[in-house]
């Protein structure tokens, strides 16, 4: 399901994704990342914490409401990060 679908805005997805190509946050984003496990993914409050994180680590200011849609968004995939087929499948969903 696309994050379009939960409210989550395609110009904020585009900065993301134009800042990330820059190695700096690219490795800051893999270091807050390492480790993360399937359980904390779906752990409303450590996703909140990461989404928080991670928009620092861009510098993008995000609302409460903006936050909510990305955790939502998070839960509902249910993701497995040591599983390829979720990662192939985040990875078509934003490229």
């Amino acid at each position: 399901m696309s994050y379009q679908n939960y409210g989550v805005s395609p110009e904020l997805v585009a900065r993301v994704k134009r800042k990330m190509k820059n190695p700096l946050y690219k490795d800051k984003m893999k270091k807050l990342l390492d480790g993360v496990t399937k359980a904390d993914l779906q752990n409303r409050a450590k996703v909140r914490r990461l989404v928080k994180q991670s928009a620092a680590i861009v510098s993008e200011k995000l609302t409460d409401h903006e936050e909510q849609q990305m955790v939502a968004f998070v839960l509902a995939q249910k993701i497995d990060p040591n599983n390829t087929i979720h990662l192939l499948k985040l990875w078509s969903m934003f490229r």
